[in-house]
Formats: structure tokens, C-alpha cells, sequence
């Protein structure tokens, strides 16, 4: 019964002493938190234990919530700004591409996969590449809409601006993203397209 409540009606039992309430939340969105970390940080371990902190940092603030946006927003916000610092803290150093280690990695972790599936995980690689070239907020933008599935408005909501100011980075970052993957990747793009 409880796994049919919606999120503010377990949010509501949880702010009423309900704690096993919490856990349904957890189940709901473990993997989404999971996954926008994971997207980040691109280790499983740092992943699973900001996800970890994610759900504990709302637990905390629950009382906080105020209901004018979902919880799923709300959550991915936390996430998304427990993963920006950890980033800070760590100045995670972004590998370069001319790095034969780099490829040499992807093709011990590709090997024995069929053809098909190694060249759809190479050019994942290199938009990830690119996204991890493009400025923070224009990766933060893509990832909110097509990984986090957010709308504008929750975009806006997230990033503290309105829906019209959204469309319009999340416009110009697809069009970096285009040119980066234009530029930088054209070599590899055109060898797997032949």
C-alpha cells in the first residue's frame, strides 16, 4: 500500500514519524540517483556513495521540501549539487584524448562484444568526451534533459531560471555539443560511419 502513495503522501507519514515511508522513496529513486551520479563522477564507488549521501542529505531536509516542484526535482537537485562539489573537491582531471590509454581501456573493456555494440559504446564515449569538454552548466543543461528526463520548467526550477532562459541554453549547449563532436570528433565519426 505504501508503494502506491505518492511522493508527498510519503513525504507527509515521513515528516509524521514514519521512517519506513523513507524507504519506499529510496526504492522509487535509487536508481535515478544512482545514475545522475554515476553520470558525473564516472566511478561506481564514488556513485553509489554520493547517491548514498543524496538520500541522507534529503532525509535531513525533508521538512524543507515545500511541494512547489516534484520530489524527483527536488532529489535531483541534491544530487546534482552533492556530485558539483565532489567534482570541486576532487579537480577530477579530464583525460586526454590523445591518451593512447584512453582507447586502449575502451577496447579491453569492448572486446568480445559484437561490432555493433562496441561502435554504439564508442561514440557514447565521445559524447561523454564532449561533454565533459563543454562548459558546466551547458553539460549540467543536457544532462538535466535527456538523462535526468526533466522538463523545462523543472530544468528552470533546478537551475534557478525561467523556462524561457532553459530552452534557450539548453538550445545553445546542443549547438556546442554539435559543434565540439563536429570538430574535435570528426576523425573518429567518420571512421565509424564507413
Amino acid at each position: 500500500m505504501a508503494e502506491k502513495a505518492t511522493d508527498q503522501e510519503l513525504i507527509t507519514r515521513v515528516l509524521l514519524g514514519e521512517q519506513q515511508a523513507f524507504g519506499v522513496l529510496v526504492q522509487r529513486y535509487q536508481n535515478m540517483a544512482f545514475t545522475i551520479a554515476y553520470r558525473y563522477v564516472n566511478n561506481r564507488e564514488d556513485a553509489e556513495e554520493l547517491a548514498q549521501s543524496a538520500f541522507l542529505k534529503a532525509y535531513n531536509n525533508l521538512s524543507n521540501f515545500r511541494g512547489d516542484a516534484k520530489f524527483s526535482t527536488w532529489f535531483y537537485t541534491i544530487v546534482s549539487s552533492l556530485c558539483l562539489s565532489h567534482l570541486r573537491k576532487k579537480k577530477q582531471q579530464i583525460a586526454s584524448l590523445d591518451d593512447d590509454r584512453v582507447f586502449a581501456r575502451a577496447d579491453n573493456i569492448d572486446s568480445g562484444m559484437r561490432t555493433n555494440q562496441l561502435e554504439t559504446r564508442t561514440r557514447a564515449n565521445m559524447v561523454r568526451k564532449a561533454l565533459e569538454m563543454l562548459a558546466p552548466q551547458d553539460a549540467q543543461v543536457l544532462g538535466l534533459f535527456y538523462q535526468g528526463e526533466q522538463s523545462l520548467e523543472e530544468i528552470g526550477k533546478i537551475m534557478e531560471l525561467d523556462v524561457n532562459t532553459a530552452k534557450v541554453r539548453l538550445h545553445r549547449a546542443r549547438q556546442r555539443l554539435k559543434q565540439l563532436l563536429e570538430t574535435r570528433f570528426s576523425t573518429q565519426l567518420a571512421e565509424r560511419l564507413d
